[in-house]
C-alpha cells in the first residue's frame, strides 16, 4: 500500500533536512548522458571536484560525456576518494575511455555482464552504483529511460536524488 502524498513529501523533507545538516562525508552517485556538451561537462567536472575536495566519495560509471566528467574532477580532487562501476569489463568499454578509466584507483569491472546488451547491463550497474551512495545526482534528457528508472529505484530506496535535465 502506497502512503498519501503529503507522508512521502515530509519524508522527502526530513531526508533533505538531515543532507543539508550532516557535516560528515557522504557516498555520492554522479551518473548521467554520454551525450553531452563541453561546456555541461565542464560544470559537472567543477561539481565532482568540489564534493571530493570536500571530503565525499564519489561513485560513477565508466561511459563517455558525464560519467567522464566526473572522472576528471574527481581524481584532480582525491583519486582515493573515486570509485567507478563498470557495466562490462574494462575490454568492453570504448577506446576515448580506456585510456582514462586505466588509471582509476578503485575500478570495478563486471565481465559477466559482457553478453547483456549495453543498455541491460547499464541498468544492472546503475543498481549496484545506488546502492553503494546515501545521494545521487542525475544528469538527463527527459527521454533518458534508464537514466530515469535508476533516479525512480534511488527514491523507492529512500536515497537523496538530484535530477538535473539537459533539455
Amino acid at each position: 500500500m502506497s502512503q498519501p502524498a503529503n507522508v512521502t513529501n515530509l519524508d522527502t523533507l526530513a531526508q533533505e533536512l538531515a543532507a543539508i545538516q550532516q557535516t560528515g562525508s557522504k557516498r555520492i552517485a554522479l551518473l548521467g548522458s554520454r551525450h553531452v556538451p563541453i561546456t555541461h561537462q565542464q560544470l559537472i567536472e567543477m561539481m565532482s571536484y568540489a564534493l571530493v575536495l570536500e571530503g565525499n566519495r564519489l561513485v560513477t560509471s565508466g561511459a563517455t560525456g558525464t560519467n567522464s566528467a566526473a572522472i576528471k574532477g574527481a581524481t584532480r580532487a582525491d583519486p582515493n576518494l573515486l570509485t567507478v562501476i563498470l557495466p562490462q569489463s574494462l575490454k568492453r568499454q570504448p577506446r576515448e575511455s580506456r585510456k582514462q578509466l586505466e588509471k582509476v584507483l578503485h575500478l570495478v569491472e563486471n565481465p559477466k555482464h559482457d553478453e547483456l546488451s549495453l543498455g541491460e547491463a547499464s541498468a544492472v550497474c546503475n543498481r549496484e552504483i545506488i546502492s553503494r551512495c546515501q545521494q545521487l545526482i542525475c544528469f538527463a534528457f527527459h527521454d533518458s529511460h534508464t537514466l530515469l528508472q535508476t533516479c525512480k529505484e534511488a527514491e523507492e530506496q529512500r536515497k537523496l536524488v538530484t535530477l538535473f535535465y539537459f533539455d
